[in-house]
């Protein structure tokens, strides 16, 4: 699976000013110290009362403030993965890889870990591994034989868009997904929970990195890290 970040828009200081505008005031970064070891600057940085503001935005709910920032990420990964990430459509908008124009040949996701059922009827599935090769076999055949007959379907002139619903579920796909600051906050506080699907969560991780580094002290404090 990938995650590749293609554009974005906006910093914590896009935040901290979108909540200030409020008061018709604005703030800027402070200008880092000059560093005589390295002979520059460093980086600037926002003010302690830009960061305490960030903080109390994220603790007290104010989201508003959160939603003028912007990402936006190439994805490619196995379609049930893909729908499961798709429940979340508030601030996001996607656009995805259609079989109806592509017929090139698929990409099927490959695991080596099949995981038993959970006791909890609530959770999906439990850290338990299945040990049994006749489950890791049935899943090749199952792919095998999809591809096999959308090439049949294929070969014998049915359209893509109809000799597609052959293929199954374990097919890559590929879509990209925009979003404000804090409609991916929102995403990656629920796909990252322990409890969800582990092949989501591979997802929501790697979202999670672009996202800390782009909006470092929005991101802390949106994903509840930050002190009060």
């Amino acid at each position: 699976m990938q995650v590749t970040l293609i554009d974005y828009m906006g910093d914590d200081l896009s935040v901290v000013n979108a909540a200030r505008v409020s008061f018709s005031k604005q703030s800027e970064w402070e200008t880092g110290e000059f560093c005589e070891q390295c002979n520059d600057y460093h980086d600037p940085y926002l003010a302690e009362r830009d960061t305490k503001l960030i903080n109390y935005l994220a603790r007290h709910n104010h989201w508003t403030p959160f939603g003028h920032c912007f990402a936006s990420f190439r994805i490619k990964a196995p379609i049930f993965v893909a729908r499961q990430l798709g429940k979340h459509q508030v601030g996001l908008v996607w656009n995805e890889v259609s079989r109806r124009y592509v017929d090139d040949e698929p990409e099927f996701y490959r695991t080596y870990t099949l995981r038993k059922r959970a006791d909890n009827v609530k959770q999906g599935s439990s850290d338990e591994p299945v040990k049994s090769q006749k489950a890791y076999f049935a899943m090749r055949f199952a792919e095998e034989t999809a591809f096999e007959a959308y090439k049949t379907l294929l070969e014998e002139g049915v359209c893509p868009e109809q000799a597609r619903a052959a293929l199954p579920q374990s097919m890559y796909t590929e879509w990209v997904w925009s979003g404000s600051l804090a409609a991916f906050a929102r995403v990656c506080k629920l796909r990252l929970d322990p409890h969800t699907q582990y092949e989501t969560r591979l997802v929501a991780e790697e979202i999670d990195e672009h996202m800390a580094e782009l909006f470092p002290v929005s991101w802390k404090a949106l994903m509840n890290e930050a002190a009060d």
